[in-house]
């Protein structure tokens, strides 16, 4: 290790002080004005998990995803596009802190018995943030003390996590953007072939004002035809402003600068381009078609695609505790597919997707995908098929394992692969309303004096600390026709959050309100 060399690098990029940071799911994230040594930090620390994977290529992705403009982020991306593992998440958390931030570095390589000249290649993107040029030079810097870096400039999400693995893994695809490009409208392109649908995908697309509208522009061309609003990625200060995905879904209403023909399907994308929700309107209604929707929809076509192929298949649907009650009985009762809960975070559903040959996890918020298992993908290309039928939904199936991305939600993958799940079930966005009826639901925060005496089991739905609080929760819930509640503590601030579910809104917000004031003790 060249103690000089990091000291000089770390040098340039100093700790704010009275500023404490924290590695969760989505990395660490604040204002970006505090991030510059924690993004340099970063890099080092990926260059070191190269290092420590024998030379593997790691990515780096600044982004704040669906927060305000003046936020931003980073995270690292390990070799097959996996979240960074649990295990090295303390490591990151305790360099972003370190007053001996040299010491620190040489201590984890020695505890991780890290061989620093096996440094390889670390992959580096941005989202169209103000303070994202700035960070990602930071982030280079940190990389290239033990490792190489190379800058993809603005990204979406996904496609940083698919650069990731195509440069470890050269059958996954191209690893360049437009070995992304490629591999997406290809496989569109052969399923409306194959369905011999002629007129190509069409909708209007709210980008959030973020970096999925450019790259959605250089999607659309034959057989896609996008036209894509809150795209102002110029102008800084409107991310995520009054549209996208987020604001959408928590506002329960249409985002600036849409003006929707009446059961016509709209989708909308968060900052970075991997959430994506959808939504009509029907005279004065407005009906929204969340991440819930997404998995019922994906899940029903993709059966009915398995018994046209003749292919026994293990498929599983993933939800958490925020997923509406009535969507789970349908995918029980109608689908009959079954369903797993976890903890809320995307680490967790995607760990438990992967138990299945078909695994199909969406957050309420429109984060997700499907994962197929090798296995299942082997035997799909090895299968004679005995009809036209049959060798079409074959296709198919071996199609869509290339379309949706296989190792974080996508905005652009998802929004393709509804329209093709649509459009070839014949199926409009009304007909995908009236799948089930939601639930009426309501989603509240209290402060607390400590988030953390807040402990949860059985994937966050019941409190088991404080103790008796939720007999408590129990008895409340037991007084309202179809009703749910749960408690969990915030992942961000000293706060719970509360959400309500019951037959009827009335009922749904007293629930509510009532197990709120619960917790005033608290």
């Amino acid at each position: 290790m060249s103690t000089d060399t990091l000291s000089a690098a770390s040098a340039r990029h100093q700790k704010p002080s009275k500023t404490t940071f924290t590695y969760g799911t989505a990395g660490f994230r604040t204002l970006g004005s505090l991030l510059d040594s924690t993004v340099f930090r970063v890099g080092v620390l990926a260059s070191l998990r190269s290092a420590k994977l024998g030379g593997k290529t790691i990515g780096v992705m600044i982004t704040a995803s669906h927060n305000p403009p003046q936020d931003n982020g980073v995270k690292v991306v390990d070799p097959l596009g996996e979240m960074l593992p649990q295990t090295w998440e303390p490591y990151a958390t305790q360099l972003a802190n370190s007053d001996n931030f040299e010491d620190d570095v040489r201590d984890l390589v020695a505890g991780e018995n890290i061989d620093v000249e096996q440094a390889g290649l670390v992959v580096v993107g941005m989202d169209t943030r103000e303070t994202s040029p700035q960070l990602l030079r930071a982030a280079v810097d940190g990389i290239e003390v033990f490792g190489r870096a190379k800058s993809f400039g603005e990204l979406t999400t996904p496609q940083l996590h698919y650069l990731v693995r195509s440069h470890n893994d050269p059958a996954f695809g191209e690893p360049s953007e437009d070995g992304y490009n490629k591999k997406t409208v290809g496989a569109v392109a052969e399923i409306l072939r194959l369905w011999n649908i002629q007129d190509p995908l069409e909708i209007t697309v709210d980008a959030a004002n973020g970096v999925g509208a450019p790259k959605l522009h250089n999607l659309s061309r034959d057989p896609i035809k996008i036209t894509v609003v809150n795209d102002s990625t110029h102008d800084k200060s409107v991310l995520n402003v009054e549209c996208g995905a987020d604001y959408v879904k928590t506002n329960q209403k249409l985002p600036a600068n849409v003006r929707p023909r009446d059961r016509q399907l709209y989708s909308s994308f968060d900052g970075d381009a991997d959430r994506v929700v959808f939504y009509y309107t029907d005279g004065s209604l407005f009906h929204l078609l969340d991440g819930d929707r997404i998995a019922t929809l994906l899940a029903s076509f993709i059966d009915k695609l398995l018994q046209q192929a003749k292919v026994q298949a293990k498929m599983g649907i993933i939800q958490t505790a925020y997923a509406n009650g009535n969507s789970t009985k349908y995918v029980q009762e109608t689908l009959q597919i079954p369903v797993d809960f976890t903890p809320t975070g995307v680490k967790h559903l995607h760990h438990k997707a992967q138990e299945y040959d078909i695994g199909v996890y969406f957050e309420a918020n429109g984060h997700g995908t499907v994962l197929f298992s090798d296995n299942l993908i082997k035997s799909l290309k090895n299968k004679q098929p005995s009809s036209p039928e049959e060798e079409r939904a074959l296709k198919t199936l071996l199609l869509l394992t290339e379309l949706i991305n296989q190792t974080v939600g996508d905005s652009i993958s998802d929004l393709f692969a509804v329209l093709l799940a649509l459009r070839i079930q014949n199926k409009t966005c009304v007909d995908w309303g009236r799948d089930y009826i939601e639930l009426p639901n309501k989603l509240f925060k209290v402060l607390v004096k400590d988030r953390f005496a807040f402990k949860t089991a059985d994937a966050e739905r019941r409190l088991v600390e404080p103790a008796g609080l939720q007999a408590k929760i129990d008895a409340l819930v037991a007084a309202y026709t179809r009703g749910r509640s749960f408690v969990r503590a915030s992942g961000t601030e000293n706060a719970v959050r509360v959400y309500s579910e019951a037959a009827s809104a009335a009922d749904c917000a007293e629930l509510g309100a009532r197990v709120c004031q619960l917790l005033e003790p608290y």
